[in-house]
């Protein structure tokens, strides 16, 4: 059975939390059988002609991994809605306000965010988010035809947004962009293969799989070398300034998920773990000084895999999750 969090992330059926201020927070209402990633349908890019519009109408949850053009009109006061925009890993998202109507004043709002957030946990984290929390939030009744265009700084992105009288709405153009050095990933799929490189930059990069997973690393390239170690309270690589973290938990943020393992030397070759969380992560902390890279591939963890060990694997955690 799927796990709460896994529930939450895979049909996105997210509302915002009680007003009254607490409108950067999300919550998960009951599922309905018509909101799986059934948008994110490869088939529907593939019918799109070359320079075609995809248009269509927003729903009060929805989320969305196409470019196009989507207006939402109130049927209903709408007072708990949100959209999740999700892209390539090498992609940045443009939101561009074509259209707005809603009353600001009546405490209506449309707002950007850099990111995402479920339950009050946000992706990127704070911790791996190059601004500060403050400024990942784009409010159009503060801001206006001042910024009508608002560009992502990974993969994805979201809009929340208040509508209280009925034929009130919005329309926004979804574009993508090209990211040549992907920092932090939301994977849209169980199973990949990705390398993330850091030129020199001091920041600190995290791979989110939102399901239980067998990764591989097979390439990592560090500025020194030290050694591989699993996470104790006397251990690890905090110390070095350049290193890998494999993280494991059932929320978004990866500053509070559970730290598994650190490899803080550089290898060619395979080192393989089992993680049975509901989201898994892999984070590279940079200091700046070097050129950091790592490869790895991924897929989807079943329950036969969980019985049978292979080499070069170290431990396997969070299997009473799944």
């Amino acid at each position: 059975m799927p796990s709460a969090f896994q529930f939450q992330c895979h049909f996105v059926l997210i509302f915002l939390a009680a007003s009254r201020g607490e409108t950067r927070y999300l919550e998960v209402r009951d599922a309905g059988e018509d909101e799986p990633f059934l948008l994110l349908s490869e088939d529907l890019k593939r019918e799109l002609s070359a320079g075609q519009i995809y248009r269509r109408s927003l729903r009060c949850i929805d989320m969305l991994s196409i470019e196009g053009q989507f207006t939402f009109t109130a049927d209903q006061p709408q007072l708990h809605c949100a959209t999740f925009f999700i892209g390539e890993p090498e992609e940045l998202i443009t939101i561009d306000y074509n259209f707005v109507n809603i009353d600001c004043q009546r405490g209506d709002f449309l707002k950007v965010f850099d990111g995402w957030i479920l339950k009050g946990e946000k992706f990127p984290s704070s911790l791996d988010h190059p601004l500060p929390t403050s400024q990942r939030y784009v409010d159009f009744c503060e801001s206006g035809n001042i910024q009508r265009s608002i560009r992502s700084s990974q993969n994805v992105a979201m809009i929340f947004f208040r509508i209280h009288q009925p034929g009130n709405g919005f329309t926004v153009t979804v574009k993508k962009n090209a990211n040549l050095f992907p920092c932090n990933v939301i994977s849209q799929t169980p199973s990949g293969k990705f390398t993330m490189v850091i030129p020199h930059q001091h920041r600190n990069c995290s791979f989110s799989i939102i399901y239980p997973v067998v990764i591989k690393i097979s390439d990592l390239i560090l500025g020194h070398l030290n050694g591989l170690f699993l996470k104790k309270p006397s251990a690890g690589c905090a110390g070095v300034g350049d290193f890998v973290e494999l993280l494991g938990g059932t929320g978004l943020d990866p500053s509070k998920m559970f730290p598994l393992a650190d490899l803080c030397h550089s290898f060619h070759g395979s080192a393989q773990m089992k993680i049975g969380c509901d989201n898994t992560v892999l984070r590279m902390v940079s200091s700046g000084k070097h050129i950091n890279r790592v490869t790895f591939e991924y897929h989807q963890l079943d329950l036969q895999e969980t019985e049978s060990r292979k080499e070069n694997s170290i431990e396997e955690f969070c299997f009473p999750s799944i």
